[in-house]
């Protein structure tokens, strides 16, 4: 193409420029490119999306009429690699580049779908997804912290939508890009940040939708593990219902949108006062239930007949002591006669075996001088002197000797003294 000469003096309108780059890309014609789905969106006139070089840092966005639907695949999605073909298209007026897909061919999945699939097999086999790692998030946090982008749609959802729910919540906020390459270290900062601090509860890392490449600051490998390593439970929310970066897997809890998360930090005032409101209606029944019924019971404990007069337990009870006084005495006066009985038994069975009942009978007994009982003729030889014990007392006797047949010598028995009188 031969140069083209312009000058200040001479310059070309811009209609002019444009009109020859439109006719000179036009003469290029219909190409077939290989590429990487960064997005995808279906719509009522077509499919509209971004293709990204699977090598070089290069996208351009796309445009499938419905024309051309029924050349393409149904179960097309970002991250598949495709080839397609493409014709360039410039718009005039805004000076805009698209590519209008004429037909497309799924190739499988795109490199980067590639590394996160392998990223994400690796760090769930370190079980930093498991469940059983992620922290509650407190019922009514004090202050939250908010990591977002600058006056963007997220800050200000979460915001008006926490303050709904519970006025006096307080925030954190940090300010961080939300794509492009600063996004992971200006996240893990403000993140280590936040974490630092001891009166925050919880912390959101929130961004609006976007394309397949605007969320993948989310899925990086080092934010994943500072998202592990926080001791404060962190809400995911990121992108919207169909956006899954990595982030969402290890956070402690998932939202579907900024607003989602601020719901779901946040209780509502107004339904938990009506909460509480319930549970002391539920509280001041089950009372007046239980005191009801329990004095429905005192009342009808108090109309029985053994309450209503009390005087029958002193009148049973009387008669009943009487009973027992009544056998107690007869069983001390049987046992009392019982005991004289078996006294005045003893005692005549004494008084039989005692020596004056004997001495009583007529005998009497013979005591030596040293106090001996004389049993037998030899322990009185002639001459001794010894007492006779008889029954109304004592007399001195001197033995006269023993005989063959027991009899004294020389007398009929013991010679008996005179009791000694006292002289005048």
């Amino acid at each position: 193409m031969a140069q083209v000469q312009t000058s200040a003096d001479e310059p070309w309108a811009l209609g002019s420029l444009t009109t020859k780059l439109k006719q000179y890309i036009d003469a290029l014609g219909a190409v077939w490119v290989e590429a990487e789905i960064t997005a995808w969106t279906p719509r009522a006139a077509g499919i509209f999306g971004t293709l990204k070089d699977v090598d070089e840092d290069t996208s351009m966005g796309f445009a499938v009429w419905s024309s051309a639907s029924s050349r393409i695949p149904d179960d097309l999605k970002v991250g598949d690699r495709v080839v397609a073909l493409v014709k360039v298209d410039f718009w005039r007026k805004g000076g805009d580049l698209r590519l209008n897909v004429l037909e497309m061919k799924h190739l499988g999945l795109g490199e980067l779908m590639e590394k996160l699939e392998r990223l994400k097999t690796q760090l769930r086999s370190e079980g930093l997804f498991d469940a059983d790692r992620k922290v509650p998030l407190p019922f009514l946090p004090g202050c939250i912290g908010l990591i977002t982008g600058a006056n963007s749609d997220a800050e200000k959802d979460v915001l008006k939508n926490a303050r709904m729910r519970w006025p006096a919540v307080e925030f954190e906020v940090r300010h961080t890009h939300v794509q492009g390459p600063q996004t992971v270290p200006e996240v893990i900062a403000a993140l280590t940040e936040l974490d630092a601090l001891p009166h925050v509860d919880v912390i959101i890392i929130a961004r609006g939708g976007g394309d397949f490449l605007h969320l993948l600051p989310f899925s990086d490998e080092q934010l994943i593990r500072a998202v592990a390593a926080c001791t404060t439970p962190v809400v995911s929310a990121i992108g919207h219902e169909a956006d899954s970066p990595l982030l969402d897997l290890v956070a402690d809890l998932r939202a579907s949108t900024p607003t989602d998360a601020a719901k779901r930090v946040v209780p509502d005032v107004g339904e938990e006062l009506a909460r509480v409101e319930q549970a002391l209606g539920r509280i001041r029944l089950q009372a007046r239930t239980f005191v009801s019924t329990e004095w429905d019971r005192l009342t009808q404990v108090r109309t029985r007949p053994v309450l209503a007069s009390g005087d029958w337990i002193v009148t049973n009870r009387a008669e009943e002591l009487g009973r027992y006084i009544q056998r107690g005495a007869d069983l001390a006066t049987r046992a009392v006669g019982d005991a004289q009985a078996e006294t005045t038994a003893l005692r005549n069975h004494l008084r039989a075996l005692s020596p004056q009942s004997t001495l009583d009978r007529g005998y009497s007994i013979a005591v030596s001088g040293d106090g001996r009982v004389l049993r037998q003729t030899s322990d009185a030889p002639a001459g001794a002197e010894f007492t006779l014990a008889l029954a109304d007392g004592r007399i001195a006797a001197v033995s006269g000797g023993a005989t063959a047949s027991g009899k004294a010598s020389g007398s009929e028995g013991p010679t008996a003294k005179s009791p000694k009188t006292p002289k005048d």
